[in-house]
């Protein structure tokens, strides 16, 4: 307990008031700050953008964004030890955000982080991966691509233009799903035939990124599949086909499972030669060819000069093999912690609401490699009390998760004003943000307490709920 005390709605299933509950806000934490850098888990958390409160953010118009509460809330991220993947869906890609503001947060977001890293006192690396995808082509344009080699070519140059935005930037690239493609492929044939084009654009090794359709209905079909089984061989050839330009995937199933299996999948694979700092390789001093461990090198931190894109050594390069970056934001306690026969590293929305958490959780894994007793175990348990959260932010319709990021990013007082662009903030009920106001105070992740409850009151008291 902290002093804090409020008063919070009960509602039924209809969404009627029935009821209240006098609640006390608990203390947060007790989070730590990293004083070196993080190294058994390669951690990205996917960030929001954070809009000017005045501004016309509505459906339909261009994002303006408050870049200065964007920016710093990547700095919290990154003070805590933890890589951020920007410009992705979390970012309300295809969603909000225009392909105009999409360029200007790449280009901010990289310079920054090589500003931050250029103050670190603790050698944080300051990841920043952002995503090139296909989104630049406007719905109208999609909606008139034809399946067939023209809509192809349309899709791959919309790809070679994004790609080349965010290596120019300095960052490293994570190649996500395309709704064009998914649109204008007829099989598998043309998935592979376009994701060829895109990786032999790539001057350092990529995050491929497989995004359900709980994430984006119009993805249905992806990898010209109908089922998981089928859809998951062709990502795998695809994988094996460019295994030196992939530093690694992120699967967004929600499927803990299917990721496990996948995760084995990658480890079975011949190694090949990358850049030190990408893939995981059998001599990072962690879980071998089963595992996932961090390299000593940062992907979109100080890339190293010579790349081995076609498997030959180059000087400075090492064996490794592709990553899997859990993209479950329901299961990644249990993905993270791992087990016998190795783990998943992160690139979560998730973790943009609990960065905090996630970074004490990571420095306890980190502390288990060195052979701490019962590190492995607090690592797990503090990523476990954070799940009821996480599966109430994702809860289907999953797609509007992005309202909760930035209600909890509010309510700790990282922007002005509860909104998106897009006026997205409305894709939550009253009734379900109480539910994760409950859940955030309850794993800790009030941050001010006090602030928060006086955000919360007012919050209830502008949507009419007298509590």
């Amino acid at each position: 307990m902290n002093g804090a005390r409020l008063t919070l709605p009960v509602f039924d299933d209809a969404g009627s008031l029935t009821g209240t509950e006098a609640v006390d806000l608990r203390a947060p934490g007790p989070w730590t700050l990293p004083d070196r850098p993080l190294t058994s888990r390669v951690a990205f958390a996917a960030a929001h953008v954070v809009p000017h409160p005045g501004a016309t953010n509505v459906p339909g118009e261009p994002a303006s964004v408050d870049w200065d509460s964007t920016l710093a809330y990547r700095h919290r991220i990154w003070s805590y030890g933890l890589g951020v993947a920007d410009a992705m869906d979390t970012a309300q890609r295809g969603m909000g955000l225009d392909w105009a503001a999409t360029q200007e947060l790449v280009r901010r977001s990289a310079a920054d982080a090589a500003a931050f890293r250029s103050t670190s006192a603790t050698g944080h690396a300051a990841r920043v991966a952002c995503g090139a995808g296909t989104d630049q082509l406007s719905p109208e344009a999609v909606a008139a691509l034809e399946p067939g080699e023209a809509g192809l070519s349309a899709v791959v140059d919309a790809y070679r233009e994004q790609v080349h935005v965010v290596q120019d930037a300095g960052a490293q690239v994570i190649v996500m799903a395309s709704r064009a493609l998914a649109r204008v492929a007829r099989g598998p044939e043309d998935y592979a035939h376009v994701y060829d084009a895109v990786l032999a654009e790539a001057d350092q090794p990529v995050v491929l990124h497989w995004l359900g359709t709980m994430f984006d209905p119009a993805l249905e079909g992806y990898w010209g599949a109908t089922s998981v089984d089928d859809a998951t061989a062709v990502f795998l050839d695809v994988v094996r086909a460019h295994q030196a330009k992939i530093d690694g995937v992120k699967v967004s199933l929600l499927d803990a499972a299917h990721e496990v299996g996948l995760r084995r999948a990658l480890a079975a694979l011949d190694p090949v030669a990358m850049p030190a700092g990408f893939g995981v390789a059998d001599d990072d001093g962690t879980d071998g060819p089963a595992g996932s461990a961090s390299g000593t090198t940062s992907p979109g931190a100080a890339l190293p000069d010579a790349s081995a894109q076609d498997g030959t050594a180059h000087p400075g390069d090492r064996l490794a093999r592709p990553r899997l970056y859990t993209g479950d934001d329901f299961n990644y306690p249990e993905l993270i912690a791992g087990d016998e026969q190795g783990h998943s590293d992160a690139l979560l929305g998730i973790f943009a609401a609990i960065y905090p958490a996630a970074s004490t959780a990571l420095q306890a894994f980190d502390a288990a490699a060195t052979g701490e007793p019962g590190a492995a175990k607090r690592g797990h348990d503090i990523l476990a009390a954070t799940e009821s959260l996480g599966r109430t932010i994702f809860e289907a319709p999953t797609y509007y998760y992005k309202t909760g990021i930035a209600f909890l990013s509010w309510l700790n007082g990282f922007q002005p004003a509860f909104s998106l662009v897009g006026g997205l903030h409305a894709g939550r009920s009253v009734a379900h943000l109480v539910e994760l106001f409950r859940l955030a105070d309850g794993c800790g992740m009030l941050l001010d307490p006090e602030l928060a409850g006086r955000r919360m009151a007012a919050f209830l008291t502008v949507n009419g709920v007298n509590a």
